[in-house]
């Protein structure tokens, strides 16, 4: 039987980008976007309030889905799948997409005037901190899709040796407070593989948890009953979350990793609950949400850059770049997924 909420909670996930990346043209975080337009502390806020679990819980949906794709399909098939969805997607993007988003950025900071074409080869061939906005080398939002590439392919490795079934049995008897405590060791795999606060450690981690823990319905019946006094305990944390951030700009990595898995484990229930069932969203975006996100930032970014100089009024430009990105990476999708080939570029069979 399908979950139609695990699809559900991926596709609204995917859309919280547009909202989250329209507000870091406004960080205060001491890293600059591609655009950007100085510091605001109530977007910034915001950011902090999401940012702590919305990208971990795509690695945790990806690991809960990894085991049953793994059900239905041999390693290998499995790995020509993953090459095809996210190894050629992240090529083709990481060469025509990501080059857009650090042309507009050195448009932006540096009065940049040259042609595109130059800015490619200015692209692969300076490096710095992978962060783009000198226009140098980046994955840019691309990182998502090889950090997971890479995630699967290790990932293989160690289900053969530890199979689900071998634990299944033992991981049904943790207790909701252990499966709480799980954000030790993802808070301390931070620190292994880290680049520039993203990391592959963790994510193996919140991977392997989604495929190991999250994926048995056993362990999830038992959160679920544990349900209101975990929900209690996340919105007193989500509130001091963000009012820690407004007053004092804390973000500390323990405080900050505990209330992003505090917050994957009652919005999984939460979704469990209450999106359990498949409507014309779930239809439509479980095919769409993938190649959302793949063109999503670079059309935000070109998007904000001309936005930004048309109009002064902080709430105009944050609507007009978070819908308009949204609408014009819509119609960009329709467009492509009618071109052979191109589709295929995307992450569209």
């Amino acid at each position: 039987m399908r979950r139609y909420y695990i699809d559900n909670l991926r596709n609204l996930t995917i859309l919280l980008l547009f909202p989250v990346h329209t507000f870091m043209i406004w960080n205060d975080f001491g890293t600059k976007f591609y655009v950007w337009q100085g510091d605001n502390r109530l977007l910034s806020a915001l950011i902090v309030l999401i940012n702590p679990w919305f990208m971990p819980m795509l690695f945790v949906i990806a690991g809960i889905s990894a085991r049953y794709s793994l059900e239905k399909r041999s390693n290998k098939e499995f790995v020509i799948q993953r090459i095809n969805k996210l190894l050629l997607p992240f090529i083709c993007g990481t060469v025509l997409l990501v080059p857009i988003q650090t042309l507009y950025a050195r448009k932006f900071f540096y009065g940049y005037d040259g042609g595109i074409i130059e800015n490619i080869k200015y692209f692969f061939t300076h490096l710095t901190d992978f962060s783009g906005y000198d226009g140098a080398f980046t994955p840019g939002h691309l990182w998502f899709v090889l950090f997971l590439f890479i995630i699967s392919m290790v990932s293989l490795i160690i289900f053969k040796f530890i199979p689900y079934e071998r634990l299944a049995e033992k991981t049904g008897k943790l207790p909701v407070f252990a499966v709480l405590m799980l954000f030790i060791p993802i808070w301390l795999m931070y620190y292994l593989g880290n680049f520039g606060g993203f990391s592959l450690g963790k994510n193996l981690a919140l991977f392997l948890i989604g495929y190991y823990v999250l994926s048995n319905d056993v362990v999830v019946d038992k959160i679920e009953k544990s349900i209101k006094w975990l929900a209690a305990l996340w919105v007193i944390g989500i509130i001091a979350l963000g009012a820690l951030y407004y007053k004092f700009a804390y973000y500390g990595d323990l405080w900050v990793n505990f209330i992003g898995w505090l917050s994957i484990l009652v919005l999984f229930i939460l979704g469990r609950k209450l999106l359990n069932r498949k409507t014309g969203f779930t239809e439509y975006f479980n095919k769409a949400s993938y190649p959302i996100y793949i063109l999503h930032q670079s059309v935000l970014v070109a998007l904000a850059y001309y936005v930004v100089g048309i109009s002064d009024i902080l709430l105009v430009q944050a609507l007009c770049i978070c819908i308009g990105s949204f609408a014009l990476t819509m119609l960009l999708y329709h467009v492509i997924k009618y071109i052979p080939y191109v589709r295929r570029m995307i992450g569209i069979k």
